[in-house]
């Protein structure tokens, strides 16, 4: 059997094969709730073979989204489509887990068709962003209010709030998003963190607030079930974040119970210069595995079959994420099956096309 399609077990949820549907934000919400546009997609991506289907970025407040029309989960209402979301996928024999997300100053945005610039907070269906610093993400945009006690509280409660209607859900998997520049890279990286109290300055007070949301996270979700977190290896930019910042930021997160690491790169900076090309995040995530002695999920232009059995051959990686090309091939993991030669079981309403 390839590895690919090798089931992989992480604690008690054992993945059918290592194909995952990284999270992508569709940008289709309203006031946080899903529909059935979201029931579709990800339903679809269950249909089409995926063992791990991870939603998108979900909001854990407000004032977290990064558009209005993201996902959330700040409020029990919210659970009633997520459920029927979490239903579905596992009816088609997959799992699903659940981005929690605060994208700090990188919120309040219009909508990819309304051109993605960002909102004034007292621009129609803009809000005052927060962050580590009062550093805006693009000097010309508004500036974001650092984050005082108070605040950061606020941001801790609302992680084990989402984490607990998370559970209610029925998810498999939670993944804390701390990449892409939003709230937790925006602490952790020197380059967004300006602060002189117990959050700023030395590495083990940037990453503090990550590992003290991961650590209640971690109380709040069940211990049988796995616990993710993303963060982006690099800042790919002088005196930023670097991958042996990460190596230790991993190990620091397996010591809080963390299962996997979801290695990306980038988001922090805007100018930043990122050799994008095939594969070009693998490395990272095989640095992390190896130093670090965490399973790693491997994302970045990560598109064929073959590709993806050489890097878990080389044991760069655990799980395989696949970000556009799940968008381009919902059924890319019952493609990919045939072009290993891997027998799998097809859903029976279209097994008159297995290949």
């Amino acid at each position: 059997m390839s590895l690919l399609f090798s089931p992989l077990k992480i604690k008690n949820t054992t993945f059918k094969n290592r194909v995952v549907v990284s999270p992508m934000c569709m940008y289709s919400g309203q006031d946080g709730f899903a529909n059935d546009f979201h029931l579709v997609h990800l339903g679809s991506r269950a249909v089409g073979g995926a063992g791990l289907i991870i939603q998108e970025a979900t909001a854990v407040s407000p004032e977290g989204r990064i558009t209005p029309g993201d996902l959330g989960i700040w409020k029990d209402a919210h659970l009633d489509t997520l459920t029927q979301l979490v239903a579905f996928v596992h009816s088609q024999n997959a799992h699903i887990g659940i981005q929690l997300a605060h994208a700090g100053r990188k919120a309040s945005h219009h909508l990819p068709e309304n051109g993605s610039k960002k909102i004034a907070p007292d621009g129609e269906d803009g809000w005052q962003t927060v962050a580590a610093s009062a550093l805006p993400f693009r000097d010309e945009e508004p500036a974001p209010i650092a984050l005082d006690e108070k605040g950061i509280k606020k941001v801790k409660e609302d992680y084990i709030a989402a984490t607990r209607r998370a559970a209610r859900a029925g998810y498999d998997v939670v993944e804390i998003h701390a990449a892409h520049g939003y709230l937790f890279h925006q602490f952790y990286s020197p380059l967004a963190n300006e602060r002189t109290d117990l959050y700023g300055g030395s590495f083990e007070n940037r990453i503090r607030l990550l590992l003290e949301v991961t650590e209640a996270v971690r109380n709040e979700w069940d211990d049988a079930k796995p616990l993710f977190v993303r963060i982006s290896a690099t800042d790919w930019t002088a005196n930023g974040w670097c991958i042996e910042d990460s190596i230790q930021l991993a190990k620091a997160l397996k010591k809080l119970g963390v299962d996997l690491i979801d290695t990306s790169t980038g988001g922090n900076i805007p100018k930043a210069t990122i050799p994008s090309k095939p594969g070009y995040q693998v490395k990272f995530a095989a640095q992390i595995k190896q130093e670090a002695g965490i399973l790693t999920g491997a994302v970045g232009q990560i598109t064929t079959a073959k590709q993806s059995e050489k890097i878990l051959q080389a044991g760069k990686a655990d799980l395989i994420l696949y970000a556009r090309e799940s968008l381009r091939q919902p059924y890319f993991a019952l493609q990919a099956a045939a072009e290993l030669n891997e027998n799998v079981a097809w859903p029976l309403q279209y097994i008159r096309a297995k290949i």
